[in-house]
């Protein structure tokens, strides 16, 4: 999946929080991740996706994955549910 198609994506979920449930629904395809991130924030969401082996994009800054998902402040995660 395209980084510019994520907006238009109906199954798009935005957030830490909100990426953690899909990803502990077993629900997720894919798993974005800004690079720039703190790591202490992201490391759960990361360690749930690669032991569900959900493909995981790294997006070089939360203001890009932000600005992809369509929304005016950075985001740390994004994921696509099933």
């Amino acid at each position: 999946m395209q980084l510019n198609e994520l907006a238009k994506n109906p199954k798009l979920v935005i957030g830490v929080k909100q990426t953690t449930k899909v990803l502990m629904s077993h629900q997720a395809v894919v798993v974005f991740v800004a690079k720039d991130a703190e790591q202490h924030v992201v490391r759960r969401v990361i360690q749930l996706a690669t032991d569900q082996e959900v493909d995981i994009v790294f997006v070089e800054s939360m203001k890009e994955l932000g600005k992809a998902c369509n929304i005016d402040v950075g985001a740390a995660t994004a994921v696509i549910e099933k």
